[in-house]
């Protein structure tokens, strides 16, 4: 008998049939003996369309409450997901994350963990219970509910996998495991059977939307075993995500691409080339909990310097305005703009560990498709660029085959 954790995301409980779907297959594994733990998402829709609720009242809707009305969609598949397992004879309980008390800071929509209290899932798991807790959110120390930010309940599914040391966590989603790149930017993409979970956390924070980079991090730390399956396919082994890198895996030089439109540009134009200055820049920018990605700094010859770092788009704007009112007229800077019309590609590997010549190739593979780069980043195994816009699809494309990702490893 295992302890398994399985979360489905919004589209696996998109509708009353989907419930029961899921609800179908909860049912199996609890008729093979194991204890399982479900973590469920809104109904797919639901959490964009409370927020656009929220935004006809407010156009920037208070935080607490904007947490305290996007957690209901959660609660109410939690219920649901209860009553379609209880149609099936199976006892069932579910939890709102207050109620399991998953503790997390006061960041309200995108708080982060800091405990879980497990007790009352060991006792419902061991009195025969599934136990289905709603994903996404939490409770901070003075009682008020948190949200884990977007993608939040991979999060939710992983950390309680990793306090209940489960033996297994699943997620499932609309695809059956984790791919070279989108199949809906290139058909020829394949699914891999296993990846590093180095690979997938540096794949989850360059843009794949399979997992949250949180839930990569808690696997991580916490060395969960976690693996992506379809929940519309019966069958199927998924993407096994491991610790250890084989000889014996699937294991190409580059394991993958990823893509990232929801970034936008900040160009800080002329600001004096001194020690500090970056921090003048960026520090309130990180005082008003905006993550910044990716940053380039280019002196001139004139003794100022240019500075370009990248925001999440819906930030640009906060960001912006942060800057031109505290550190324009602070640090003497000649202009300040902005850019949401670009792209991040990201090459992904641990083979680059024992390769050269991989940016060389990604940079020649751009430039015959006259595509330019307007920033690199690098890190041990992987190298990204930032492109317009509008080069995204076709710069996915050619570097798949540059790398000849379409091909199975041998």
């Amino acid at each position: 008998m295992a302890l398994i954790v399985q979360k489905y995301g919004g589209t696996s409980v998109g509708s009353p049939e989907r419930i029961r779907n899921v609800a179908r297959r909860v049912a199996r594994y609890k008729a093979l003996g194991h204890q399982v733990v479900v973590v469920v998402s809104a109904m797919s829709g639901e959490t964009n369309r409370l927020i656009g609720l929220a935004r006809e009242i407010m156009p920037e809707p208070d935080p607490r409450e904007l947490d305290q009305m996007v957690s209901t969609g959660e609660q109410v598949t939690i219920a649901l997901t209860s009553m379609a397992l209880m149609d099936l004879g199976v006892k069932a309980r579910s939890y709102t994350g207050s109620q399991v008390r998953i503790l997390t800071d006061d960041a309200f929509t995108k708080a982060r963990i800091l405990s879980i209290d497990e007790e009352r899932i060991r006792a419902d798991l061991n009195a025969g219970y599934v136990v289905v807790v709603a994903g996404f959110q939490g409770v901070d120390e003075a009682g008020n509910i948190t949200t884990l930010g977007r993608g939040g309940s991979d999060t939710t599914g992983v950390a309680l996998a990793a306090a209940l040391k489960a033996d297994e966590c699943q997620i499932y989603t609309d695809v059956d495991g984790v791919y070279t790149t989108d199949p809906r930017i290139v058909p020829e993409a394949r699914r891999l059977s296993t990846i590093t979970f180095e690979e997938m956390l540096e794949l989850a924070s360059q843009g794949s939307k399979v997992l949250q980079i949180r839930s990569v991090e808690f696997a991580g730390k916490y060395k969960v075993k976690l693996r992506v399956l379809s929940s519309f396919e019966e069958e199927g082994d998924g993407t096994l995500i491991t610790f250890e890198e084989s000889d014996n895996m699937e294991q190409p030089i580059i394991s993958g691409i990823a893509f990232n439109r929801d970034e936008a540009k900040i160009t800080v134009l002329g600001v004096p080339d001194r020690p500090g200055i970056a921090y003048q820049i960026l520090g309130p920018v990180a005082d008003a909990n905006i993550d910044v990605d990716m940053i380039i700094q280019n002196v001139g010859a004139d003794g100022t310097t240019d500075f370009t770092f990248t925001v999440h788009k819906n930030e640009l704007n906060k960001t912006l305005s942060i800057l031109k009112d505290k550190v324009q007229g602070h640090i003497g800077a000649r202009e300040i703009n902005g850019d949401d019309k670009i792209a991040k590609i990201s090459v992904v590997g641990v083979g680059m560990r024992s390769h050269v010549g991989i940016a060389s190739q990604m940079f020649r593979t751009l430039a015959e498709e006259g595509i330019n780069i307007q920033m690199i980043s690098t890190s041990e195994i992987k190298i990204s660029v930032v492109v317009d816009e509008k080069y995204m699809e076709l710069a996915v494309r050619v570097l798949h085959k540059a790398f000849e990702l379409d091909q199975a490893a041998a």
